[in-house]
């Protein structure tokens, strides 16, 4: 409905004034831009990402193996925190001195954190570097992919953002503009136009 009533800055008539040809420009061009640019930036963007993405996968695949660790001593917790956030983080794993082998045969030891039932004597499963030394999870395909499109939405949402910002200053222009231009048609009609016993 609101392109329909905008549809009059088109047409000649006299009471259209040049401010308003150039605001229903500015639209038209955002509009065109905002459908065919933003998503086409989107799209690239996710795409770039999404290869770079899946190539840090294969790199952390190749680099990362699980070992298998064994726990030596549990760890006392640590003192009791006040912050709920910190004390649930804390509570969800177990702190322990464990042994592992690395993929060299090196072998390792340290504090690692676990899940809270771990025992000395338990094993369990520990992601390491090619030097055996504990390292995070490698990134999976799944995970790239919601990254990638995250990514693209953004950029494509970003550069609409930018073309629509881009027409409203345009638009507060024409409007001051416009404003200016009515003054200066005040000024030439004269401040006694219109008054009672002006001579009009």
């Amino acid at each position: 409905m609101r392109t329909i009533r905008g549809l009059w800055r088109w047409r000649r008539n006299p009471l259209r004034r040049g401010t308003d040809l150039a605001e229903a420009w500015a639209a038209l061009l955002a509009v065109v831009l905002i459908v065919l640019v933003a998503p086409a930036v989107g799209w690239v963007t996710g795409s770039l990402t999404h290869g770079a993405l899946r190539e840090t996968v294969r790199e952390q695949r190749e680099q990362r193996q699980l070992v298998t660790a064994t726990v030596v001593k549990v760890l006392p917790h640590p003192r009791i925190d006040s912050d709920p956030e910190t004390a649930s983080s804390r509570d969800a794993h177990r702190r322990v001195f464990a042994r592992w082998t690395g993929p060299d045969g090196s072998k390792h030891s340290g504090a690692l954190g676990t899940h809270p039932g771990a025992d000395p004597g338990e094993q369990f499963r520990l992601w390491t570097d090619g030097q055996g030394r504990p390292a995070s999870r490698p990134l999976d395909e799944a995970t790239a992919a919601t990254h990638a499109v995250l990514a693209g939405t953004a950029a494509g949402a970003g550069v609409a953002g930018l073309f629509e910002g881009t027409r409203r200053l345009v638009v507060w222009r024409l409007m001051r503009r416009r404003y200016a231009e009515w003054d200066i048609a005040w000024e030439r009609a004269g401040q006694d136009w219109g008054r009672a016993g002006a001579g009009s």
